[in-house]
């Protein structure tokens, strides 16, 4: 008697195990970019890091399974020639729409000066809309990698991947 009841409810099991609970944001991280208002200029080691926090985003992303990160290189050109995503109006919307993408992620790392800087995550949605979805900083001390590592992980832990009743 137990085994024909589990027998009828192994079919709809089997149904909600194979429905997925909601589709992932395809998302387009581009290159991190910096933002130096220390006057001392980028250093090739400051790129260095730009490369590994872009890198380590698009892994964490990728790797929680909220998101679907997709190949930027179609664009990287292109981006390349104009202005700095930050300031260049909807471009990031345009070139994450291009991709195929649902959002577009820019992130700015700041230099204050080479003990204090900043790392600023912010999501659009793809063209047409355009529209900002959420904009996250944390402060950093210390130009090393192990600072921007660590400013980087705060800020998915505890506001990008955060679960929505413990995002501020």
């Amino acid at each position: 008697m137990r085994s024909t009841r589990r027998a009828a409810w192994l079919p709809l099991l089997l149904a909600f195990a194979a429905t997925p609970a909601l589709a992932a944001d395809r998302i387009a991280v581009f290159d991190p970019e910096l933002l130096d208002t220390s006057g001392e200029g980028i250093r090739p080691d400051q790129q260095q890091r730009l490369a590994m926090i872009g890198q380590d985003l698009r892994q964490a992303l990728a790797a929680s399974g909220r998101y679907v990160v997709v190949e930027i290189a179609p664009q990287r050109a292109r981006l390349a020639e104009g202005p700095a995503l930050r300031g260049c109006g909807s471009c990031a919307a345009e070139a994450a729409a291009a991709l195929g993408a649902d959002l577009a992620l820019i992130t700015v790392v700041q230099k204050v000066s080479n003990l204090i800087l900043s790392i600023t995550l912010s999501v659009l949605e793809a063209a047409p809309s355009g529209a900002r979805r959420a904009v996250y900083s944390a402060e950093i001390r210390g130009n090393t990698d192990e600072s921007w590592q660590r400013g980087l992980r705060w800020l998915l832990r505890h506001r990008l991947l955060a679960a929505p009743e413990a995002k501020p």
